[in-house]
C-alpha cells in the first residue's frame, strides 16, 4: 500500500514469490478482523456506542466518529501485515476495500437499539430487512439477537472487503 517505487518492487517480489490472492485475501481478513475486535470494542467511546444509533444529526454524529476510529484501525492492520507479510497489497485495492468495510459498518451501526422495531416503528431499512427475512420472533423475543446480527453484518461484509484488497491490481 506504499506509493514508494523501491516498495512497489518488494510487492512484485512477493507476488512472484506465491503470495496468491486467496492467501493476501485470508491475511488481509485477518488482519481487519482483528482490528475490527479492537476499533468496535477496545477504542470506541462509550458515548458513541450509546448514541450512534440514535435519529438526528447528534446519532449520525456518534456513528461517524466510531467509524472514522473504527477504520482508521482497519487501516493501519492491513498496512502492518501488507509490509511484514509482504503481501503486496495495491494501495487502491486496499482503499476500496477499506471503504467497504466504513460504508456498511456505519449502515449497521445506524441500527443500534433499533433491531427489536419493525417498520411501523420507523425501523432502519437493515433492520427491516431482517424483519422481512423472518428474523422478527427472534429479535423480539432474545436482546441478543440484535447485536449478533450486527456481527454477522460485519463480518461478511470484512470478508468482502478483504477480497477486494487483496485483489489484482
Amino acid at each position: 500500500m506504499s506509493l514508494d517505487p523501491a516498495r512497489r518492487a518488494t510487492s512484485k517480489e512477493a507476488r512472484a514469490a506465491g503470495a496468491s490472492a486467496g492467501a493476501r485475501a485470508g491475511a488481509a481478513y485477518a488482519a481487519l478482523m482483528a482490528a475490527h475486535e479492537v476499533g468496535d470494542y477496545i477504542l470506541q467511546r462509550d458515548s458513541d456506542a450509546v448514541a450512534k444509533g440514535k435519529h438526528g444529526p447528534d446519532g449520525a454524529a456518534a456513528c461517524l466518529r466510531h467509524v472514522a476510529s473504527y477504520t482508521a484501525t482497519q487501516a493501519v492492520a492491513l498496512a502492518a501485515a501488507d509490509r511484514y507479510l509482504r503481501l503486496g497489497l495495491g494501495w487502491r485495492r486496499a482503499s476500496a476495500g477499506l471503504a467497504l468495510s466504513a460504508v456498511t459498518h456505519y449502515v449497521a451501526d445506524r441500527c443500534n437499539g433499533h433491531w427489536h422495531e419493525t417498520a411501523e416503528e420507523g425501523a432502519p431499512r437493515l433492520v427491516r430487512a431482517a424483519h422481512a427475512a423472518g428474523k422478527s420472533k427472534w429479535l423480539t423475543r432474545d436482546p441478543s439477537a440484535g447485536p449478533l446480527l450486527d456481527q454477522a453484518w460485519h463480518r461478511a461484509w470484512i470478508g468482502l472487503a478483504a477480497a477486494v484488497a487483496a485483489g489484482r491490481r
